[in-house]
């Protein structure tokens, strides 16, 4: 009998990708694998990308998680990299143990996968020491992002923040153009690409084309947050069309 399950994310209002490009990926795989998914999210108020904002933002995702577990989802997703990142170093991992415990108080036992963490964990399995980020954010917002990856022992080469700080113009972001400015870094000694590391910012698109163009595999944010929910629901990571990491071959 085939399986349904119930994939939760904690969204901010203001995020409009991550409700489809997680749901694209995860329909996409129910053409060569059996389980089914449906999807259910919680939102924190946030319009503009701003440390104040996202602190604010994150102060509401414990809420989230109570809502979420009253739906018995599966799994939960944190769908905003950046209020993570923003929180300090290694703050990923405080975030998934309290809003598990949340989970817990509940009544439920959730696996909670943040966008943040996922990444993180992405590219250790993808052996990734040297990466190239691109980054929608205003500069000082994509150094704090670039400076929590290097703590993790992964060398940022270089970066390219986008600086568009309305969180709905993020979403407006032609991914058409991510080719373009990946072609702007110096990826030539890099280990993998993170082309998008912000889940509001539209790349999925893009992901084919960039790995085709420059050799190397290519990560997002979102393919992350896959990746980390397949696993955390013990299905096999593999998704068409999704780039390297979902590709069967980690």
């Amino acid at each position: 009998m085939t399986k349904t399950y119930r994939i939760g994310q904690i969204v901010p209002s203001s995020n409009i990708t991550m409700e489809t490009e997680i749901p694209a990926m995860l329909t996409a795989r129910q053409l060569i694998r059996p389980e089914r998914f449906t999807f259910h999210s919680s939102r924190m108020r946030m319009k503009t990308v701003s440390k104040d904002e996202l602190a604010a933002m994150d102060a509401e995702s414990d809420r989230c998680a109570l809502e979420l577990s009253d739906a018995a989802v599966h799994v939960m997703g944190y769908a905003c990299l950046v209020a993570i990142m923003s929180m300090g170093p290694g703050y990923h991992r405080e975030s998934q143990r309290r809003l598990r415990s949340r989970t817990e108080e509940n009544g439920s036992d959730t696996p909670v996968v943040t966008s943040a963490g996922a990444l993180v964990d992405a590219l250790g399995v993808m052996k990734a020491k040297r990466v190239v980020v691109v980054a929608p954010y205003m500069k000082p917002l994509t150094e704090m992002v670039v400076d929590y990856i290097r703590q993790e022992g992964i060398e940022v080469v270089d970066y390219r923040a986008l600086e568009i700080p309305n969180n709905l113009d993020v979403a407006r972001h032609d991914p058409a153009n991510l080719p373009e400015i990946v072609a702007g870094l110096d990826y030539s000694d890099v280990d993998a690409i993170v082309l998008s590391a912000c889940v509001q910012m539209p790349s999925l698109a893009a992901v084919s084309k960039v790995e085709a163009i420059t050799g190397k595999p290519v990560v997002t944010a979102a393919i992350a947050t896959t990746y980390a929910m397949l696993k955390a629901l013990d299905l096999e990571p593999v998704v068409p069309g999704a780039g390297a990491l979902l590709s069967g071959a980690y």
